[in-house]
């Protein structure tokens, strides 16, 4: 009998080509000499996969009672209020973004007096798997800054930054996610010079650089301990030298550029409607006529009969009967 061997999975080989492709171009292209020639995708959350290469954690690992949810969310399924504008909705991602939302609570465990502290909830991109190079890092050294598309719901988040560095293994280098647009789609550039070296949500000393060329993982947390739900997505995660592209613009593809054009034209025709609801409501007053009854005022009298024209008969604040229609003016007792 013949043993079967074991052979890598087409994973492993997927992996190293698309790493040997990475290696290479950057190779042509002199990226080591010249600089990088454009931004680094570190993470895309456009496909459903993706939800599945991030890892979830909440306080509940130690008693707490805050709750969190990572889900994968398509863009064609958002909703917005009908306040919205095309120009914010323009800025949704293509293909879809994940969503952390959940609840915090700051509840002390029971029965566990050395947990003096809740109230937290973080996800982070899971540890890449190895290729034939060896252990899948990310190396940001040639970069100066992480850009992360988000859609933040003005709470106090911080973006987490874990290196493979010889230091404690729960050192985390951190920053504050500044976002100057809640509830909108908006890009934050953060500094790789400027992360704080933490360890348990404490600042730490001596303070070391970010081992950028040694990235293993970035995700976001939220420790503000302030009880209630949150709602954070995020889109894209990668390594740039262009600070200004927390001020541009992204583009939405046909669809969501329909979708938004009859979104607005829906809000415009509910507007419409309700200023006018509000003016035949203001005119019945002022006449003390009731409101959306339609009449048309006929040509001359001498073509309706008795009955159609009896119908038609409204009176005044006096209380007279008003006649449409007649060609004589009427008399001055009977002008509203």
């Amino acid at each position: 009998m013949r043993a079967t061997l074991i052979r890598p999975s087409k994973g492993f080989w997927s992996r190293s080509l698309d790493e040997f492709k990475r290696l290479s171009g950057i190779a042509i292209r002199a990226e080591g000499i010249k600089g990088p020639s454009g931004p680094y995708e570190l993470m895309s959350f456009g496909e459903q996969s993706s939800v599945t290469d991030c890892k979830l954690m909440t306080d509940d690992e130690i008693g707490g009672y805050s709750t969190a949810h990572l889900e994968w969310v398509p863009s064609s399924s958002s909703t917005t209020s009908s306040s919205s504008s095309s120009s914010t909705l323009s800025t949704l991602p293509p293909g879809g973004y994940i969503r952390f939302s959940g609840n915090i609570s700051t509840r002390l465990p029971n029965g566990r007096p050395d947990i003096q502290r809740t109230g937290y909830a973080a996800w982070r991109t899971a540890d890449r798997l190895a290729t034939i190079f060896g252990r899948s890092l990310w190396d940001v050294d040639s970069y100066a800054y992480l850009a992360l598309r988000v859609r933040s719901d003005g709470r106090s988040y911080l973006v987490n930054v874990q290196t493979d560095s010889m230091v404690a293994p729960t050192d985390l280098h951190q920053h504050r996610l500044f976002a100057r647009r809640p509830h909108q789609w908006e890009t934050v550039v953060v500094p790789w010079s400027d992360f704080v070296r933490t360890n348990h949500g404490f600042v730490v000393e001596p303070q070391t650089e970010l081992l950028r060329q040694k990235v293993r993982s970035i995700g976001v947390g939220l420790t503000d301990r302030v009880p209630g739900p949150f709602e954070l997505c995020v889109a894209r995660l990668w390594a740039t030298n262009n600070a200004n592209e927390a001020n541009e613009v992204f583009e939405a593809s046909p669809q969501e550029t329909r979708q938004a054009e009859e979104a607005a034209d829906e809000a415009a025709a509910a507007q419409t409607a309700a200023a006018t609801a509000a003016q035949n409501q203001l005119r019945s007053t002022q006449s003390g006529v009731t409101a959306n009854i339609p009449f048309e005022v006929p040509a001359s009298s001498s073509s309706l009969s008795q009955s159609t024209l009896s119908q038609q008969l409204l009176k005044n604040k006096k209380g007279r009967t008003v006649r449409w229609g007649t060609e004589s003016q009427p008399a001055p007792e009977d002008r509203l």
